[in-house]
């Protein structure tokens, strides 16, 4: 069977015409459709839904107090009145709280040891040992950040009243305790929330893989039709109708969903549209060379559906890219989920200007004109041989 070459017809019709019947094509093909509008829909939603308590609040420890002492009953006032722990019990038996961690009815327990008050009163230094469950790392930071809190507001008070007792006022016990004064404060993500660190990359990412899908599994139904040639006229209305699509998943997200959730914003919206405007594109194009190259629906979805995590992986904003061997390094960036990441962060999160995402950007532009000159290199005249 010859491929089957473009008609006169398409090659006259207006381009608006081809971006609306590709685009029609696009909604009547159910896969398809879910992928590039129902998938972005329900992930924008659903996803921040997880990270909506944004930090980690009342995890249930215990105290293991062993002294018995004025001092220990407040540090355990201290941990009770911790916002981030939720003090179940306390006893003296370690063992006992060992057997509750390892059955996870608590997640960390702090041991007073013996004679504390007496070492502290003379000034010996003593150790109060935190044991926490690190199988879970947001929940073993709260436990051990609850428990320093609450032992170092007590010792904060020890040493403020050994320091009066030498006759210094209060005034200068404070100073002498803390001559320079130290206030950290988050500076673009001010709760500190896990929400806000990860859903603004992760969509992206989502955006990326929904699109890639979705115009790969539409592409390849061409192939499979011996459809996937055809002019540049109607070629140019596919995209147009493929980008369509991208551009308001990726509106969805940061016109409404970053906005929805409060998480926070550089209030660089033309920035946002400049990047969408560079990151769709090169999505969309690899997309369809994907579609292209594999001609197979069900391939498509085989191959792209798990790549999502190594991709997050290599954007590098969970895990330091310094820290990827030197080849990942150099390969992660022919992935447009990597500059796009880079730019969307600073752009909305860090309030950067475009001249300061300006290699992002050029690396989203490189990644598509390249493509599109394969896509074109691909439909070559003299590549229409018969099949």
């Amino acid at each position: 069977m010859a491929h089957q070459m473009p008609s006169p017809a398409d090659t006259a019709r207006p381009l608006w015409q081809a971006w609306w019947q590709a685009l029609l094509e696009v909604v009547r093909d159910k896969g398809v459709l879910l992928l590039l509008a129902g998938a972005p829909v329900l992930y924008g939603f659903f996803y921040p839904w997880f990270y909506g308590p944004e930090v980690v609040q009342r995890v249930a420890v215990a105290v293991v107090d062993q002294d018995g002492s004025g001092l220990s009953r407040q540090i355990t006032r201290f941990v009770q009145a911790s916002p981030r722990l939720d003090l179940r019990w306390v006893g003296s038996d370690e063992a006992s709280a060992q057997r509750a961690l390892l059955r996870g009815e608590i997640e960390g327990y702090l041991l007073l040891p013996p004679d504390l008050k007496r070492h502290v009163v003379r000034g010996q230094a003593v150790s109060a040992t935190v044991q926490a469950n690190a199988a879970y790392p947001l929940v073993s930071k709260a436990v051990q950040l609850g428990f320093a809190e609450a032992v170092g507001t007590a010792s904060a008070g020890v040493e403020m009243r050994q320091l009066q007792a030498r006759g210094q006022s209060l005034w200068q016990a404070q100073l002498g305790r803390e001559p320079v004064r130290l206030q950290s404060l988050a500076l673009f993500n001010p709760i500190e929330g896990y929400g806000s660190f990860v859903v603004p990359a992760v969509a992206l990412i989502i955006l990326q893989q929904t699109l890639l899908m979705g115009v790969a599994m539409r592409v390849a139904t061409w192939a499979e039709a011996d459809r996937q040639r055809a002019s540049a006229r109607a070629w140019a209305g596919r995209l147009l109708a493929f980008c369509t699509l991208g551009g308001i998943s990726g509106l969805f997200y940061f016109g409404w969903i970053f906005l929805m959730n409060a998480y926070p914003s550089g209030g660089n919206p033309l920035g946002a549209l400049v990047l969408l405007a560079c990151y769709v594109p090169a999505v969309v194009v690899l997309g369809c060379l994907l579609g292209w190259w594999m001609a197979n629906r069900e391939r498509v979805l085989q191959v792209l559906l798990f790549t999502a995590l190594p991709l997050a992986f290599l954007a590098g904003f969970s895990w330091p890219a310094e820290a990827l061997p030197e080849p990942l390094q150099a390969l992660r960036w022919l992935a447009p989920s990597t500059a796009g990441i880079q730019a969307s962060l600073r752009l909305n999160q860090l309030g950067a200007s475009l001249a300061d995402v300006w290699p992002q950007l050029l690396a989203l532009l490189a990644l598509g004109l390249g493509g599109l000159l394969w896509l074109a290199w691909l439909h070559r005249p003299w590549a229409r041989r018969p099949a």
